[in-house]
This record gives C-alpha cells, sequence and structure tokens, in this order.
C-alpha cells in the first residue's frame, strides 16, 4: 500500500479522504455519507457510459501537478449565478469523480496478483542479503586468521613458482619463434619442387602460429613476410596454371588445383585459367606466323615483331603457306586438346567427390564444395565456345591473308582438306558448325575456284582445239573410280567426310573421336600427307593395248599426237609416277559375228579420248572440291555444267553443224536439242572473240565469263571419201561425249546429295536438258557420213531414164536398183575398215544404216515423183524393184524393221487410189512434199483421174501448202 501511495502522490493524485478534505466547507456539506458512495459503486454503471464519463473530463484536469482545480472552478463561475445550474454542474462533477475512482479502484484490484507475487520476491531478495551479510563477516575473520598464520617466505616461495611457470611458457614460444623464422627456407625449397599445396598448408600454418605470438613485436614482421611469400606462391601458381593451356600434365594440374583449393580461390583459379588459354591462343598463332615470316624474309628484321597478328598474317608466301597452316593447326589442336583434357580432370572429379559430399551430410564446407564444381562445370562449358571462337578468329585471318587464286590445285585441296579436319575438330570440341571458318573459306574458294575454273576452260578449248579424235588406250574394266581424282568417294562413305577424316577415322579404328584418337600421340593434321603417297591408279592398258594378239594387227606408224606441243601432254602424264602413258595410237579390230556391230566384242574398252579423260579428271577435281567444302558446291556444279556444256557444244560444232538439216526433213535436231545448243550458245560461248584475241577481249566484264568458240584441228580430215569422211574421229568424238555423258549419270546420286535442296532443281535440269541429249548428237553427226557415203544423185539420174509407161508386167527388176545395193556393199566394207581403227557400236551401226536406208528410201520416192507417165504395169516395177531393194538390203543390215519402208510402198501404191480416196490421202499424208503429192495426181491423170478431180486435187495441195508459205 505505501508503494501505491508513494505512486499517487508522485502523480499528483490524492486519496479521496485527502481530496475531500480539499473541498471547501460549503462542498463539504454536499458530500454523500459512505452509504451513498457505496450505492454509488453498487450501482451497475455501463463501462461504454463510464468510459465516455471520464472522457468528457475536460483536459486541463490533467495539464500538471500543481493545477488547482478550485480555483479554477471558481474562475469558471459567472457573473450571476444560478443555483440550479452550480448543482447540476456539481452533480456532474461527483459523477466524474465516482467514475475516476472507480476506475482506480478497478485498476488496484487487476495489479493485485502481480503486487503481491513482486512483494514475494522483495521478501527473499532480503533473505538472501543478510545471509551473504553473515559470509562476508566470516570470511572476513578468516582472513584475519589467514593474515596471522603465514609467513613472508611462503608467500616468496608461490611467487617463484608463478614466475617459473611465465618462463616455462616463455621458451616455448621463443622455440616456436625460431621454428617460424627458419620456415622460409623450406619454402623455397618446396617451390623448387613444385609442391604447392604443400607449400601452401606450410605458409597457412605458419600465418596461425603466428597470429598466436602476435603480441611479441618480433612477429609482426615475420607476419608481413608471411604473407609476401603466400603472395608469391600465387604468383607462382599462377605460372603453372598458364603452363597447362598448352601440355596437360595430370600430376601437375592435380597439384595446382589443390593448392587453388587450399588457398580457397577455386572459382577464381577457373577465371585465370581462361584468360590463360586466351592468351595462349594468341600467343601460339603469333609466334608460329611470326617464325614463318621472319624464315622467308631472311633478315634479322625486328619490325616484324611489332605487327599485329593480322598484319603479319599478309606476309606469309604462298609457299611457306601450307606449312604455315598446318603448324598453325597443330599448335592450336594443343592448345584445344588441353582444355579437352582439363574438362576431363574436372568431369573424373565431380565423379569420385559427388558420391562422398552426399554421404557426408550437409555441412557448409560440403556446400561450398558443391558450389565450387558447379561454378567451374558451368565455367569450363562456357569457354568452349570462347576458346573454339578465338581460334576461328585466328585462322580465319591467316585464311584470309594471303591471296590463295594462283595456287595449284593440289595445294588448295591440302588447304581445304586442313581446314576441314579443323572444322571437324571444332564440332568434337564444342558441337560448333563453325560459320566462321566455313564464311572465310568459302569466300577464298570462290575467288580460287572462278580462276581455275576459267583456267581449265581455256585449256580445255586449247585440248579441243589441238584434239586428233583418237582412241585414248583404257583397259575394257576401265571405270572412273580407278582415277585418283575419285579416290575420294571410295573412302567417304559420307559426302560431309574429306579424304583425310576418312582415312584418318579407318585408321584410329570404330567410332573414336579425333580427342580419343590423338589423346596421347600424335596429330590430327599430319595425315593428309600420308594418304598422298597412297594414291596411285592403273587405268591404261599396257603398252597401250589389251594384249599381244590385238598388237600384232596395229599399224604401228600412226602417230596420233606426233604434231601436238609438249605443253599440251603435261595433263596426260601419270601425276603418280610422272611416266607419261604411250601415245594414242590406233589399232585393228577383229570383227563380231554380229554384222551391226562393228566390235571385237561387247566387254570392250570404252572410247574416249585424252580430250575426254581430262574433263573426267577435272569432274573428279571439282567433286572433290564440294566434298570438302559444302557451301560453294552449287557455284562448282554450275562450273561443271559447263565444261560438259563446252565438250557437247565442240563435238557439236566440229562434227555435227551443217546447214542441209532443216532441208531435210528428218528431224534430226529434237526441239530440245537445239534448245540446249541454243542456251550455250547464248550464255557461255563469246561468238565475237577468236583465239587471238580472246585475251583482249576477256577483260571485258560482260564476256568475261564466255569461252572462244573452239575451231577443229587441222590434222583432222573431214572431206576424204575413203575414210567414210572422217567417220573414225566423228565416232570418237560422239561415243566419247555419250560415255562422258553416262559418267555424269552415274555420279547425279553423289552430285544431288552434296547440293543445296534450294538449288537442286538446277541439277535436275542439267540432267534433263543437257546430259540427257548427248546421245541425239548422233543423229546430225552421222547424217553428214550417211549422206555423203552414197551417191544418191546417181540413183536419181538413173531412175530418170527408166521408161515407166510399160504395158506388160516385168519380171527382171531395174539396174539402178542393183547399183544402189552396190553402194550399200560398198558402205558395208568401209565400215568394216573404220572398224578395224576404232569400234563401232551396236548403237553408232544402227545410226549409221538408218540413216542411209532413210535417205535412199526418200531418193526412191523423190525419184517416183520425177516420172512424167506410169502404167499400172509401171507401178508394178516400182515395187518389184523395192522389194529387190529390201531383200538384198536385210542380208547387209540386222537393223529392223527398215527405216521408212512403208514411206515408199504407200507412196507407190497411192496410185491405185480413187479421186475421193486420193482427196484424203493428200490430207493424211503431210510427210510427202507438194511435189511429190503433185505428181502422184498428175501421173494418176487419164487412167482413172479426170481434169476436174486433177484441179480439185492440186487445189487441195495447194491449200495445204498456203499455211507453210
Amino acid at each position: 500500500m505505501q508503494k501505491i501511495k508513494s505512486l499517487m502522490a508522485r502523480q499528483g493524485l490524492k486519496s479521496p479522504q485527502e481530496s475531500m478534505s480539499d473541498l471547501s466547507p460549503v462542498e463539504n456539506l454536499r458530500i454523500p455519507s459512505k452509504e451513498e458512495l457505496r450505492e454509488l459503486r453498487e450501482q451497475p454503471i455501463d463501462p461504454q457510459a463510464e468510459q465516455e464519463m471520464i472522457e468528457s473530463i475536460a483536459e486541463v484536469y490533467y495539464s500538471c501537478d500543481s493545477f488547482d482545480m478550485v480555483k479554477h472552478e471558481l474562475e469558471k463561475l459567472p457573473p450571476e449565478l444560478d443555483l440550479q445550474e452550480l448543482e447540476d454542474h456539481r452533480d456532474t462533477l461527483k459523477k466524474q469523480q465516482a467514475a475516476v475512482s472507480k476506475k482506480v479502484a478497478d485498476l488496484i484490484l487487476e495489479k493485485q496478483p502481480a503486487y503481491v507475487k513482486e512483494l514475494e520476491r522483495v521478501t527473499a531478495l532480503q533473505t538472501n542479503l543478510q545471509l551473504a551479510a553473515v559470509i562476508c563477516t566470516n570470511a572476513r575473520r578468516q582472513l584475519g586468521v589467514s593474515k596471522e598464520g603465514f609467513t613472508e617466505a611462503s608467500l616468496g616461495l608461490l611467487a617463484n613458482q608463478r614466475k617459473r611457470q611465465l618462463l616455462t611458457g616463455l621458451l616455448k614460444s621463443l622455440r616456436t619463434i625460431k621454428t617460424l623464422q627458419r620456415t622460409d627456407v623450406r619454402l623455397s625449397e618446396m617451390l623448387e619442387e613444385e609442391d604447392y599445396p604443400g607449400a601452401i598448408q606450410l605458409c597457412l600454418e605458419c600465418q596461425k602460429a603466428a597470429s598466436t605470438f602476435k603480441h611479441y613485436s618480433c612477429i609482426s614482421e615475420l607476419n608481413s613476410k608471411l604473407q609476401d611469400t603466400l603472395e608469391q606462391i600465387e604468383e607462382q601458381l599462377d605460372v603453372a596454371l598458364s603452363k597447362t593451356c598448352k601440355h596437360f600434365d595430370v600430376s601437375h594440374y592435380t597439384k595446382v588445383q589443390l593448392a587453388y583449393t587450399l588457398l580457397g580461390k577455386t572459382q577464381t583459379a577457373m577465371d585465370q585459367l581462361h584468360m590463360h588459354f586466351t592468351q595462349a591462343i594468341h600467343n601460339t598463332v603469333f609466334q608460329v606466323v611470326l617464325g614463318y615470316v621472319e624464315l622467308c624474309a631472311g633478315n634479322a628484321d625486328t619490325k616484324f615483331q611489332k605487327m599485329q597478328y593480322k598484319d603479319l598474317c599478309t606476309h606469309i608466301t604462298p609457299d611457306s603457306y601450307i606449312p604455315c597452316l598446318t603448324d598453325l593447326c597443330k599448335a592450336l589442336w594443343e592448345v584445344m586438346l588441353s582444355y579437352h583434357s582439363t574438362m576431363q580432370w574436372h568431369e573424373e572429379l565431380d565423379n569420385k567427390e559427388g558420391p562422398a559430399t552426399q554421404d557426408g551430410g550437409a555441412s557448409a564446407g560440403a556446400d561450398e564444395s558443391v558450389v565450387d564444381r558447379s561454378y567451374v562445370k558451368k565455367k569450363l562449358e562456357h569457354g568452349l565456345t570462347r576458346i573454339w571462337q578465338d581460334v576461328q578468329l585466328k585462322v580465319k585471318a591467316y585464311i584470309l591473308g594471303t591471296d590463295m587464286s594462283n595456287f595449284k590445285y593440289d595445294d588448295f585441296i591440302v588447304v581445304l582438306d586442313v581446314i576441314s579436319r579443323l572444322m571437324q575438330v571444332g564440332e568434337e570440341f564444342c558441337g560448333s558448325r563453325s560459320e566462321v571458318l566455313q564464311e572465310s573459306i568459302k569466300r577464298q574458294s570462290v575467288n580460287y575456284f572462278r580462276n581455275y575454273h576459267r583456267a581449265r576452260l581455256e585449256e580445255l578449248r586449247m585440248f579441243l582445239e589441238n584434239e586428233t579424235w583418237e582412241l585414248c588406250p583404257v583397259k575394257s574394266n576401265f571405270s572412273i573410280a580407278q582415277l585418283h581424282e575419285f579416290k575420294f568417294m571410295g573412302q567417304c562413305h559420307s559426302p560431309s567426310l574429306s579424304p583425310s577424316r576418312q582415312a584418318g577415322t579407318g585408321a584410329a579404328g570404330g567410332d573414336l573421336s579425333l580427342f580419343q584418337q590423338f589423346l596421347l600421340e600424335g596429330n590430327p593434321f599430319e595425315m593428309h600427307i600420308e594418304n598422298k603417297e597412297e594414291e596411285t591408279e592403273d587405268v591404261l592398258a599396257s603398252n597401250g593395248y589389251e594384249s599381244d594378239e590385238l598388237e600384232k594387227n596395229v599399224f604401228q606408224d600412226y602417230d596420233s599426237d606426233s604434231d601436238v606441243p609438249e605443253e599440251l601432254k603435261q595433263d596426260y602424264v601419270d601425276e603418280q609416277t610422272g611416266d607419261a602413258p604411250l601415245k594414242s595410237v590406233s589399232r585393228e579390230t577383229m570383227r563380231s559375228h554380229k554384222k551391226s556391230d562393228y566390235s571385237l566384242n561387247k566387254g570392250t574398252a570404252p572410247i574416249l579420248t585424252n580430250t575426254t579423260l581430262n574433263v573426267i579428271r577435272l569432274l573428279g577435281k571439282y567433286m572433290q572440291m564440294m566434298n570438302i567444302l559444302k557451301p560453294i558446291a552449287f557455284d562448282v556444279i554450275h562450273c561443271v555444267s559447263q565444261l560438259f556444256d563446252y565438250y557437247l557444244y565442240a563435238v557439236y560444232t566440229f562434227f555435227g553443224r551443217n546447214d542441209m538439216y532443216e532441208s531435210s526433213g528428218l528431224g534430226l535436231i529434237s526441239s530440245r536439242l537445239r534448245t540446249t545448243l541454243n542456251r550455250i550458245q547464248e550464255n557461255l560461248i563469246d561468238m565475237e572473240s577468236s583465239g587471238e584475241s580472246a585475251g583482249v577481249h576477256g577483260q571485258v566484264e560482260d564476256r568475261k565469263e564466255k569461252v572462244p568458240t573452239p575451231h577443229l584441228s587441222q590434222l583432222v580430215v573431214l572431206t576424204k571419201s575413203g575414210t567414210l569422211y572422217g567417220l573414225a574421229q566423228r565416232v570418237v568424238a560422239t561415243e566419247s561425249l555419250v560415255f562422258l555423258a553416262e559418267q555424269f549419270d552415274s555420279l547425279q546420286a553423289h552430285l544431288d546429295s552434296m547440293m543445296p535442296a534450294v538449288k537442286k532443281p538446277f541439277l535436275q535440269q542439267f540432267y534433263s536438258q543437257t546430259v540427257s541429249t548427248a546421245s541425239e548428237l548422233r543423229k546430225p553427226i552421222y547424217w553428214i557420213v550417211a549422206a555423203k557415203a552414197i551417191d544418191y544423185e546417181q540413183m536419181l539420174l538413173m531412175m530418170s531414164g527408166v521408161k515407166w509407161d510399160i504395158r506388160e508386167i516385168m519380171s527382171q527388176h531395174n539396174v539402178y536398183v542393183d547399183i544402189l545395193l552396190k553402194e550399200f556393199e560398198q558402205f558395208n566394207a568401209q565400215l568394216g575398215d573404220v572398224s578395224r581403227q576404232v569400234r563401232i557400236p551396236l548403237a553408232v551401226s544402227n545410226v549409221l544404216w538408218e540413216h542411209c536406208i532413210r535417205l535412199a528410201n526418200r531418193t526412191l520416192v523423190e525419184g517416183y515423183a520425177n516420172v512424167k507417165k506410169c502404167s499400172n504395169e509401171g507401178r508394178a516395177l516400182m515395187q518389184l524393184d523395192f522389194q529387190q531393194f529390201l531383200m538384198k538390203l536385210e542380208r547387209l543390215t540386222d537393223l529392223r524393221p527398215i527405216p521408212d519402208k512403208e514411206f515408199v510402198e504407200t507412196y507407190i501404191k497411192a496410185y491405185y487410189l480413187t479421186e475421193n480416196d486420193m482427196e484424203q490421202f493428200i490430207k493424211n499424208h503431210r510427210e510427202y512434199s507438194m511435189k511429190q503429192l503433185a505428181n502422184l495426181v498428175n501421173v494418176c491423170l487419164g487412167s482413172h483421174i479426170n481434169k476436174k478431180a486433177r484441179q480439185k486435187l492440186l487445189s487441195a495441195i495447194d491449200d495445204i501448202d498456203r499455211p507453210k508459205r
């Protein structure tokens, strides 16, 4: 209660009794008794009303402790007092006082348990203090007794013992400090031994020990020295880390990583490692290129060392280009192999520590280790692309630094092969498509190939103009796969792989990647040289002939290229041995049992010339380039098509061009072939320049892609009847073209696989409109021979002397038939003579016989159309002559059916037609000329056609002819 009273005193509150005593005497008279107050308390009061009553008290009552409420109330009184208002105001104040009193009483009752509890604690504290006072009194009394009982000597012993203990501890500390002072020698030895983890462990232990004795002044200097030593260790550790970029050593790298782990800088080490790899790539390529540049420069000029790498690449000479590129790729391979080995080391570490971390629980150290490994893994994975990008940029600068347009083909193929191998390395390294390398090598390839193809076209023109169209002696089993230019097709089962890739894969065995094959030793960029040495071919016949029997039947004095300049023969030299094959000579062949096939047998060697072989070799080279570098596949195939186009156009120009085609009416040149020839002439042939002025006009922009028209060699004579107007040369030329087309057909699937999908229609169009027309050239070329081999004019002249208006049926045919058959027999004999020089395939002999028979039959119809008068018996004689001709002709040739047989028979039988049938005949048979139809009508006049009908029929003929005019 005392506490409550003091609290009330501090708050300026007074007890109800004191408050009542402070009231004025007048108010005391009005104070209710205790019973009234009890009644007031006992009266039920609404808590909300009570709260509102308290809140209605003016704020001035709460202002301060010195507030005089009586004075305040008196000052509030108005000048004129109203008793009723005063009583109401007093009642209000009493109610407010009662509410406050009740509120205070409620609060006291509410805090009563806490008060009792605190009072108990105070009592317990009082008891403890009394006990402490007793203990202190006892202690003081016992200290007094001890002071009197101990002597000064006893205290001296205790002091000496304490001093001894202190000195013993000091001695231990001094010995430890002496050991710390000598650790720098051991640290140096460990660094020389490259024991970085041990050195760091020792240094960290020394630092920990030094922190224990840091209260000694000498230790602060030692601590600073240890810190410097630790920094020196980190520097040497960084140098050791950089060494792993070029030559990865497992034990060395393990020590370095363990050292960084002890330092707690695993992530920092990985950042440093990537920086070192980037620096290693730059330094490596710079030193390789610088070495070759200085070697080629031949002087000690130091200006090259100050050059940028890109500028340095422009000083590489063509002779040193490939060795430098190879060494460059070898050096970069070592860097990428080190990075690959680094990733393998960390993967193996993850596989070892992963399960251990899971078993070890979720400690803080384990969590930190997992974070470090995760960071290292992501960093290494991201670094793959970055490293490869740096490699690509360095090689790109080297590739574009030299103009390779004048490189030899084999050298350029080596460059493509090396870059292709490098792109394979990139694909296995990080799965990259090497767009940077592809774009740079594509630029060089397009530039090189454009110049190379232009030179090859000019070379082809030179070959064609010096070609004597004699057989090139190849073996009977000759195949383009035997040429070393096509060896890559046998080696690569997929067009995306280069020869060296397949050879390397096959040699190493199985599906091992390059990094697995050359992990321990070797280099993938050393293989193309070995492959080149294995390329040999054997396609030429022994001494130019298949056997000794054939050799005996050869005209030994025939020399096909005796007048050809030596430089033209260089392409024929075998690339591997350096020996030139024997000159192409004609050889005598044995006649087959089959009369229409003037060849030794069906299995004889193909017909081709040196120029054909040269084109096939070029095709192989072009395909090899496509195979290595697919992005320029379309450009190369376009150039391949130009080679074939030019060869086809040359054969046509030399042997097939003749103004008599149109007048023959035989449809010798199909619309497709004519369209193809016109396209070639428009797109490829430079009609304005001759061979002499080609160099001058070739500089003109709009004509630089075209080639002058080739001219037939003067050694080739096509006007002699004894040789059937150069039939042997025509056969060799035409059949070599057909053979070339067959080779193109056999390669179509391979070419199609290398073509981009959007460009495949071009290839299909080339095959359907150009390659397939090669055999169609047979008709116009051999037609010229057929037109001149037999004297059709003599036959017409002899037919004009025969009388056809006879009145009796003859049993003997006319003489002109025998003369014509003799012409055919002579033609057959000449074919046999030609076949001794060159094999005449069945298709060729069929075309020749077809042309001759067709021309003979048309000559017969023309002779019959020249007849002025003819009787029924004369018409029967015509049939007899024609049947005699057919009977004898069928003994000379196996060609069936006889061409244009119906053409002659129908014309002869038309003589017997009536007027109406004749009119229908004229409308239906447009294959006959107007002259032949008119003669038919005129001859029939008088026999069974009158003049009126004749006029009608002639008008019908004229109506047919009018649209043509």
